[in-house]
């Protein structure tokens, strides 16, 4: 790889990757470093493959998800 992609910005980061779709090694070397950017402390939800009953947990999820979002916008 000749760019050093620690350097690039996320946007670029993204582009890289769909440009080396077909290469493995640069395709993951360019994810690693996005997937490195990630925040630590944002919320992360499981797979729903994971989860007893995935239809209730998933609508359960959204349904807060939409009600924090209208909170936020009725602050605003």
């Amino acid at each position: 790889m000749t760019q050093d992609l620690n350097q690039l910005t996320n946007a670029e980061l993204k582009q890289d990757i769909s440009v080396h779709r077909n290469n493995d090694e640069a395709f993951h070397e360019a994810l690693q470093v996005l997937m490195s950017r990630r925040d630590p402390n944002a919320i992360t939800y499981p797979y729903p493959y994971d989860m007893a009953d995935p239809e209730r947990e998933v609508e359960a999820i959204l349904r807060e998800r939409i009600s924090q979002i209208e909170r936020d916008q009725a602050i605003d």
